[in-house]
Formats: structure tokens, sequence, C-alpha cells
């Protein structure tokens, strides 16, 4: 165990501002929910008026940044499987010199990579504050990459990694308490927002649904997410056609990219695949949707659910994360037991049955996204790196 000395910020209020680095292996214009999370985070501090460092891998088609921020990009490789995605090296004795020199107030810990652990040494050695963030459930995917064996090893690791931290951040308390009775020590709670703004109905596009070869009054059915196993999506396909056989005025489109994408576009000619879609463009995916199928098992959250609800769809998601909070059975979406394959079908044609109100279970989605928009989200963040005491780990 790493022993340090107790550490406070020295402020005088919330809004004093202060020097932050956050360490990730991903951002965008990286996709997914990671980077997404990370990226807002860093955004809602710099709007509060911190100093904001970033510290990631050098992504293939790097871009120039005008965001305000620092972003200091470092050696990575590719992930195996994800060609588009990058982790990044052992970077311990560049961060020591960078952080002698010039160091943070707190810093935090996105991924468990060996950037992250670099980085975690690396406070620890200053005695500077760390706080990580618990995003992925990676030891799960050792199920869906026939890498079963290495399961209990990669989840000792994780708890290993995360209780050399001052705290561990998490989106839910269902998560919390489950890595609590696994021995983490130190997990706090810090939501996940939606930017209502940009995700809403008002995006809906007459002439995108056109392009999928749909009418006003058809149905279009939507997921959005990495194609990758461990997201289940065959699982949505099978949903789809169930629900053909009641409605056969519907559509299924799958947005976003990854190492199964080639494949399920080969046996599923009867899905329109549209690639990844960013910022206004996903939007306006979401909003020209009706219906969302969110299969996946492996969440840690799932912002795809609270984006899809903000767009105005019926969310069909199994009952845990994001949608054991977000999701009221049969009143702003649908939510069957998590495992239960049968019952997801089920609930997904329940859609399409008359006696089933669609359109109050799209409007009340999009009134409970209107209360969860990130700024909440943001002040809980701020408040935990900038308060937390340094304790002994």
């Amino acid at each position: 165990m790493i022993t340090t000395a107790s550490h406070r910020i020295s402020r005088t209020k919330l809004s004093d501002p202060c020097f932050i680095a956050l360490v990730t292996d991903t951002y965008p214009p990286e996709i997914n929910g990671v980077a997404n999370t990370v990226c807002r985070f860093a955004t809602g501090l710099k709007t509060r008026g911190h100093r904001i460092e970033i510290i990631r891998p050098r992504q293939r088609k790097e871009i120039e940044n005008n965001d305000g921020m620092i972003h200091k990009q470092v050696l990575g490789l590719p992930l195996l499987g994800y060609a588009g995605l990058r982790f990044g090296l052992p970077m311990l004795g560049y961060l020591k010199t960078l952080w002698k020199t010039s160091r943070p107030d707190a810093i935090y810990v996105a991924t468990e990579g060996p950037l992250g652990w670099s980085a975690i040494k690396a406070a620890n050695r200053y005695g500077i504050p760390v706080i990580s963030g618990f995003h992925t459930n990676f030891h799960s995917y050792s199920h869906y990459y026939h890498l079963k064996l290495f399961q209990n090893g990669v989840f000792n690791y994780l708890r290993y990694f995360h209780n050399q931290t001052q705290a561990t951040l998490v989106p839910t308390a269902s998560l919390q308490h489950s890595l609590s009775s696994q021995d983490f020590q130190r997990v706090t709670v810090v939501g996940r927002g939606v930017d209502v703004k940009l995700f809403t109905p008002d995006k809906r596009d007459e002439g995108l649904r056109r392009r999928w070869g749909l009418g006003p009054p058809d149905t279009a059915i939507i997921a959005v997410g990495r194609i990758a196993p461990e997201k289940n999506l065959s699982l949505a396909i099978s949903a789809y056609r169930a629900m053909a056989f009641n409605r056969p005025n519907i559509q299924m489109i799958i947005v976003g990219d990854g190492p199964e994408l080639a494949s399920m576009q080969q046996n599923n000619p009867d899905v329109l695949f549209v690639g990844a879609q960013r910022g206004e463009e996903l939007a306006r995916h979401y909003a020209s949707a009706d219906i969302l199928l969110f299969p996946s098992e492996t969440e840690t959250f799932g912002n795809v659910i609270l984006e899809a609800m903000s767009s105005g769809l019926a969310v069909v998601a199994y009952q845990y994360a994001a949608a054991a909070i977000h999701i009221e059975h049969l009143i702003n979406g649908l939510s069957p037991e998590l495992g239960n394959q049968s019952s997801f079908i089920r609930s997904a044609i329940a859609l399409t049955h008359k006696n089933i109100d669609i359109e109050s279970i799209r409007r009340q989605a999009r009134l409970h996204a209107l209360a969860h928009d990130w700024p909440n989200v943001i002040d809980s963040f701020e408040s935990i790196m900038l308060d937390t005491q340094r304790e002994e780990v």
C-alpha cells in the first residue's frame, strides 16, 4: 500500500479557481460514454473558471483543440479489437517531471490502463489529491471475448487500482453498493446528466426519415452505441423482427461503429447501419426515431438512455444502471428484468400494441430528462474534486 500525507486544497470558497488535471485514455472526437463524460466534466469545470489540463494518448487523426484547456498528448497504442481507440503507455517519468514543475491542485483519473496507473503513482509521489472514476465494467467484457478465465484477475486489478486513490466515483448507488461490498474503498456517487438543448424532439427530421424509407406514420427503431459483442445488439435485432409482425411499416436503424460492424451488416440486410454520428447529427438521428432498443447488460450507466429519453423516444432497456434510476416501467419507458431476453422482446413488442400509449411514454420521457441536465452533476463533481481530503491509501 502507498502511504501519503493528508492534503487539502487551499481555497476560501467553491468558486475559487484551481488547477485540475484529468487523465484519460479516451476523449472526443472518439465516441463512447467515457469520452463524453470526461469531456463534460472538463468543460463544466472550465466554465466555472478552473484551469484544466487533459492528459491523453495522441489520437490517430489529432485535431487542434481551441477549447481553452491544456491538452497534453502522450504515446499510445491501438486498443485490441478497436482500431479507432488507443490506450496510453506508462508515463510515470513524464508525469513526475510535468507535475513537479506545474503541480495540479487535484487529479482525476478516468481510465485504468498504464497511463492512469502512472498518474496515480505520480500523484501519490507528490501528495496531490487523486480521484478515480469507475466508468467501465471491463471485467464483465471477458464473457463476450472468450476470456472468462481472466475475469477475476481483471476485477482484482481494478479493485487494487481504485483503492490507491482518495475516492472512486461511480454513476449509480447500486454500483456503489456492489463495489463497496467487494472491498472497494471510498466509493462515491456522482450521477450523469444529459444535454437537453442538444437532445430534443425539436430535431426531428422528416427528410432523414424518408431516407430511411419511412413516412410520418411509420415507426423507426434505433439502437445507438459501439457495435461490439458486449452491446448485445443481436437481441435488439431479434426484438425488432418480433415487433415487425405487429407493425409492418417499421425499420431498424443502428447508429455506431465497432469490430462487429461488417459481420452484422452482412447478416442483417434488413437493418440500416448508418455509422457513427456526433453532435447535431446524432441528436437528429435520435429525434427522428420513435423507439430506442438498448439491450446491453454490461453498462456502468448508459448515457444513451438519457439521450434517447431527452429526444422523446420510448426506451426499452434492462432494469439496472441508468434504466433503474430513470425509467418508470410503462410510464416513461419499459424496463424488463436484467438478463431476461424473452422479457426484453415482449417489452419491445408491447410498444406495437394499441393498448400501449406510446406517445404518452415519449412525452413523459422528455419531461423526466428535463430535470437531469448536466449542471447539477458538474456541481457534485466539482465539490468532490475540490473538497475531498487526502487520506492514507
